[in-house]
This record gives structure tokens, sequence and C-alpha cells, in this order.
């Protein structure tokens, strides 16, 4: 049988398990498992999926994933989104917009110390969006801006994505953390710029909060040292060399942990909830990680990689005209595909091209990640959107949408603004002196 037709093939049935609403790890994994065993028997299929799994989950680098997940669920346990919404509130919630203003603060604080888009999105919607409900906020609006809120959950890090890419492409995950670090901080700048133009135009949308006292200001600034404590710590120990990222990631776990016990917040319940949750978040990530491997081994025996590779290399519009080419591909699958999925299946095909074309592979993680990010809050399938509405279900996927639109805008900005200059996300990691 003709191996581009099975390739193709094999895409086809992947797309048709996902729209059954198969699991997206599961499908990729059926999906690569019929076409290896398609082209190669039922036996040596058997027998890769006795060996890929091992390989895969007792892989020493992918220990991170887990770690870091079970960081920001401690985090969240002890009350440290709250207190950064709280701090956001007493200093910029007298402002035309300012409960906006304090979620947009508050979901890049919760970011720096937790690795996931989605749980920053649940956890800011459960904290911030019945307050502004309460204050006469839109609640379209409200959800949306939460949903572009949670991006900057893998922008800022510790982030899961980068921790992928890195992996895949053998980058160093440390470098590729601190690029992230400036994108991170112009998407907080541009989504308050959004902010205020909003409450501009539509000021009955987003009404002023009460004007605090600077007594309130300085004690809510007080209760954020457990948050930055964590993130000196982390990031800290990561740009001075002391930890590794993968030990930074066992660091912050235990840290969060800790944190958690010494100010009264974890207990016992808390601690077999956190734990439950966060072992479902990352067997979720790693049945992700494991289908993309299987269904990566297929296309590999198809040499459909191969060919994808030198077809990007050699179109004739140079190479930022592929670039240009690879972000329209990433816009159009985060529409329809799970972000981790987009990156596992991809990487192996865009990094070996654009590293052809000349571009540095920390710069592209950080192009890559920020495309990514549109996925997560685009329809149909914007997955930040769908954990909202399932939290907030009075609120329709339509109004959610909409009120994501204005902040995709600035995305795209942002997104233009890093590719003309790379700089903004290289300078930090080169600081580090690697």
């Amino acid at each position: 049988m003709d191996r581009d037709l099975v390739a193709l093939l094999g895409f086809v049935l992947m797309f048709v398990f996902m729209a059954l609403r198969v699991p997206i790890g599961v499908a990729m994994g059926l999906s690569g498992l019929i076409g290896f065993a398609a082209l190669s028997g039922a036996g040596p299929a058997l027998k890769l999926l006795g060996q890929v799994p091992l390989s895969v989950l007792t892989d020493y680098n992918l220990s991170i994933i887990p770690m870091f997940v079970l960081m920001g669920a401690f985090s969240a346990s002890a009350g440290m989104s709250r207190e950064l919404f709280a701090a956001g509130i007493a200093w910029l919630g007298h402002k035309r917009g300012g409960l906006a203003l304090a979620t947009i603060t508050a979901c890049g604080g919760f970011a720096a110390i937790n690795g996931s888009s989605v749980a920053t999105a649940a956890t800011m919607t459960q904290v911030a969006l019945p307050e502004m409900r309460k204050a006469g906020y839109d609640p379209g609006l409200s959800a949306g801006l939460i949903a572009a809120g949670g991006t900057l959950g893998i922008m800022i890090p510790p982030s899961v994505i980068f921790v992928l890419y890195g992996i895949m492409t053998e980058t160093d995950i440390t470098q590729l953390f601190f690029a992230g670090v400036v994108p991170g901080v112009i998407a907080m700048i541009f989504y308050s710029l959004v902010i205020v133009f909003m409450g501009w135009w539509r000021p009955a949308t987003m009404p002023r909060g009460p004007l605090y006292g600077w007594r309130e200001r300085l004690v809510s600034l007080k209760n954020l040292w457990a948050t930055l404590l964590l993130f000196l710590v982390v990031l800290g120990g990561m740009y001075m060399g002391i930890f590794t990222a993968t030990e930074a990631a066992g660091v912050g776990a235990v840290g969060a942990f800790v944190i958690g016990l010494a100010r009264g917040q974890l207990q016992l319940r808390h601690i077999k909830e956190t734990l439950i949750g966060s072992l479902r978040i990352s067997a979720s990530i790693m049945t992700i990680v494991l289908g993309a491997y299987l269904f990566g081994y297929f296309l590999t025996i198809t040499q459909f990689t191969q060919k994808a590779i030198e077809f990007l290399v050699h179109l004739p519009v140079g190479a930022y005209g592929v670039l240009a080419l690879v972000m329209v591909g990433y816009l159009i699958l985060g529409a329809v595909m799970d972000e981790l999925a987009m990156i596992l299946l991809t990487v192996p095909i865009v990094f070996p091209a654009m590293m052809q074309l000349g571009f540095d592979p920390v710069w592209f993680g950080v192009i890559i990640v920020m495309a990514v990010t549109f996925g997560m809050i685009c329809p149909p399938v914007g997955m930040n959107v769908f954990v909202i509405n399932s939290i907030a279900t009075d609120i329709s996927l339509a109004r959610i949408y909409r009120g994501t639109f204005p902040f995709i805008a600035v995305d795209l900005v942002r997104l233009v603004l890093l590719c003309a200059f790379p700089a903004l996300s290289l300078w930090l990691p080169k600081t580090m002196g690697g």
C-alpha cells in the first residue's frame, strides 16, 4: 500500500475518532497503532504498544510535568490566587474596569506559579468572575477576559508547553522559560489596554469600585509573601543555575505544600483533593504525550515527516514566508485541536524545517507557544472557553467567544511584534550566559 496514502488515512482516522469524542490521546494512539499495523503487521504494532508506554512514562525529563502541575494545585489550594486578586482590587479596583485589571494582574501572578492555561482559567473563574458579576460587569466580556488571561498560564513560566517543546527539540527548558517572561508581560499590558479602551467605549460594562486607603493597599501586599517567595525560589534558582528545570519543579511542588501547611490552609481533606486532582490532570497530559509518540512512530515509517520537512524548506516564499504559513496553520489547527496535541504532532515536522531556515530554537519556541494560545480561546474548540462555561453555565459559549475577540485581536499584534523583533524574547535568556 502506498505510504503517502496510509499517512493521509491515518490523519483522517484520527480526526474521525476526535469527532466521535474519543479522548485526543486515545485517538492519536489508536490511529498510530492501526496505521503502523497496516504497514508493518500486527506483531510489530503490539510490540510498539508494549515498549512506548514504558519508555515515555519512565522518562526522567517528563517528571517535570506532574511536579509543576502539583505546584500549581497546592498554590491554588493555599489561597494564593485569591490573595493576588485581592491585592489587585486594593490597588486597581477604583479605576474604570479596575476589577478586570485586577483579574489580568492576578492571572499573570498565578501563571508564574502554575504551568497550565486551563488551571489558571478555571481558578480565576471561581475567584474573579463572581466579584465582577456582583459589581455589574458584562458577563460575556468578563468571562472572555478570564479566558484570555488564562492563556498566560502557558506563556509565563513555568509552562507545560515549553517543557514539552524543550524535551522534543532538546532546547534548554530554563532558557525557554525566561524567553516567555517578556512576551507574557507584553500580553498583560496589551490586555490591560483593551480593558481601558472598553471602559472608555462602553463604561456601563465596566463600573468603578470603591477606593481603598493606603493602609489597606499595603496590607494586601503583605499577604503576597507566599506567592513571591515561591516565584523567587523556583525561577530565581533556575536563573542563577542552582536548579535545573526538573529540580525546580520538585522544589516548587514541595515549597507550595510546605507554605500551605505553614499557613494552616492545607488540611488533610484539601491535600487529598489536591493530589487526586493533580493526578487526573497529569494522567490526561501523559495520555496525550503517549498517544502522540505512537502516532509519531507511525508517521516516521510512512516517511511523511521527512517529506513534509523537505516541502517546507523548499517552498519558494523565503524563510519568513514559510514562518507565516506555519503560523496560519497553527491558527487553523488551534480552532479544532488540543494545544498539547498540536505541539506533539507538529513540532517534529516544523522544528527541523525552521532550523534549516536559520531561526533561533528558543525564539521559535516562544512563537509556537504564542500561536498555540490562540487555540485556547478561538471557536469552535477553545479549551479555556469550555472550562469557563462548565463553571459559569448560565453564560453561553457564544457570549464568552464574543468576549475573547478584542483580546484575540491584540494577540495577533503581539505575535507580529515578536516575529519582527526576536530580541524581545531573547534578551533575558542571554543575560543568563546561555
